[in-house]
């Protein structure tokens, strides 16, 4: 099992309603964490893909990506 810690977070009223609802007292905790993960993943990814903008367009030196792969199999 991995190392856990207690963290505070304020959520939306309705929110916490519904977890406590639809959600036994045991198993919240894992239900928060892997809501959480998922979205720190998304984050990941978007901000992956914003850096990475623009990497794969036409350059000078090589021209289209089509032209690249072209190159590169008659290579």
């Amino acid at each position: 099992m991995e190392s856990v810690k207690q963290a505070n977070f304020l959520i939306p009223e309705d929110v916490l309603s519904e977890l406590r609802a639809m959600v036994p007292r045991g198993e919240q905790s894992v239900v928060v964490s892997d809501a959480l993960r998922r979205e720190l993943k998304r984050r990941r990814l978007q901000m992956a893909l914003q850096d990475s903008f623009g990497a794969w367009g036409a350059r000078k030196d090589l021209g289209t990506t089509k032209n690249f792969i072209r190159k590169m199999r008659h290579e």
